[in-house]
């Protein structure tokens, strides 16, 4: 579950160099959302859309940042639920949660996927648009949930 909540920040950059813009810097912008299961793929791609809209963020480069050491974000195929199915699968069996760690808090095998998969992914935003290929969605990837998460977006463009 998606929550609506936004806040928008802008970020001075003054050495930046992105082309002809008049004024350069970052934007940023969170939304919060809620894990239902322990590992889950959530894609929030339409969420991103409507961001990118909201803000008014017309050509530029995304990106999208997970702040937690326990979940990460992809971009994989939309059109088949049982490819993020598969990766869940194969990533349990890489990583599985009941194996002998070290870490005392019972959740080493979350850490170790969110490394695999990566806290961030950027995207191309064009004449407003996410520019993804047909099948992409982009996916907050949950290896401890259920929880209360946050995804940080940060724009640079125009």
């Amino acid at each position: 579950m998606l929550r609506s909540q936004t806040q928008s920040k802008r970020i001075n950059c003054p050495n930046a160099n992105l082309g002809d813009m008049e004024e350069t810097g970052m934007q940023t912008t969170k939304f919060g959302l809620a894990t239902q299961n322990r590992s889950q793929f959530i894609n929030i791609t339409g969420r991103l859309a409507e961001l990118v809209g909201k803000e008014k963020w017309l050509n530029g480069f995304l990106t999208v940042f997970c702040p937690h050491t326990t979940a990460g974000i992809t971009i994989n195929e939309n059109a088949d639920p049982d490819v993020t199915r598969d990766i869940e699968s194969l990533i349990s069996q890489l990583a599985p949660q009941n194996a002998e760690y070290r870490h005392c808090e019972g959740n080493s095998d979350a850490h170790i996927k969110a490394s695999i998969f990566g806290s961030s992914t950027q995207i191309i935003v064009r004449e407003g648009k996410l520019w993804l290929g047909t099948w992409q969605a982009v996916y907050f990837c949950e290896f401890d949930g259920p929880r209360q998460r946050q995804v940080y977006l940060g724009f640079n463009g125009n």
